[in-house]
């Protein structure tokens, strides 16, 4: 077989190889567009990456699924005034902590906070965990689908039932019952705001044993979601 044949096949073969892996790539980008509408109705209950590591390793997890007007609003607001205060205002995206991420970026810095909730459910979702600005750019075109295409109440629901308050604590309701002994609904306003303040590092931070840190935290918190009445419209039934 002359060379330039053999080289016509490589290439052929190259060729036939990208185009393969670029489909794969893009239906694996077209996966949660997918999935966001399959979890639009009440009745489907959405499982974390997280959830599906522990599921896969054996490790088990608890979560305990419950619509958001069983939640006590307590915890609903704090969570909301601690981790994302104009939850209602934006769409999907916080554009002034976008902005504050790029100019640390540009300046060299580490990767620092700045997500909506509605981008932490779909890194809770879809997308791996530990910071780094390729993941944090990947949420983006998610978050702003999610919420255009899913109400907030929806999106505040599934992350009360996905987001991690401990290892292999999952939800709100487990949260209650493992670090209180109590249902979500049955909260105090401090409980929620101690819950509430655990979410940034549930490894680290213990709710139910509070260092003078977090309890100053909690505090500050609990103030805020006092005065969430006129940042919480979407929230409302």
């Amino acid at each position: 077989m002359a060379p330039q044949s053999r080289h016509k096949r490589k290439r052929g073969r190259f060729m036939n190889g990208l185009r393969r892996a670029v489909l794969v790539l893009v239906l694996v980008a077209l996966l949660p567009v997918a999935l966001v509408l399959f979890y639009l109705p009440p009745v489907v209950h959405p499982i974390s990456t997280l959830m599906m590591k522990d599921i896969v390793t054996l490790t088990g997890y608890d979560r305990r699924w419950v619509a958001l007007d069983d939640i006590s609003p307590r915890l609903v607001h704090a969570v909301m005034m601690s981790e994302d205060g104009q939850f209602c205002s934006h769409r999907g995206i916080d554009l002034g902590e976008m902005r504050a991420v790029f100019n640390d970026f540009l300046a060299g810095e580490a990767a620092r906070g700045g997500s909506t909730i509605t981008m932490q459910t779909v890194k809770n979702l879809f997308l791996w965990h530990g910071r780094s600005y390729f993941r944090k750019a990947a949420e983006l075109p998610y978050a702003v689908y999610m919420d255009l295409v899913m109400p907030k109440r929806r999106i505040m629901e599934i992350y009360l039932n996905i987001a991690e308050w401990g290892p292999g604590i999952y939800g709100a309701e487990a949260a209650a019952q493992h670090h209180f002994g109590k249902s979500s609904r049955d909260l105090t306003a401090r409980q929620a705001a101690l819950l509430a303040v655990t979410l940034p590092n549930p490894y680290t931070r213990n709710p139910a044993k509070p260092g003078p840190g977090l309890n100053r935290l909690a505090s500050t918190i609990d103030r805020r979601a006092g005065h969430a009445g006129g940042y919480n419209h979407c929230l409302k039934p």
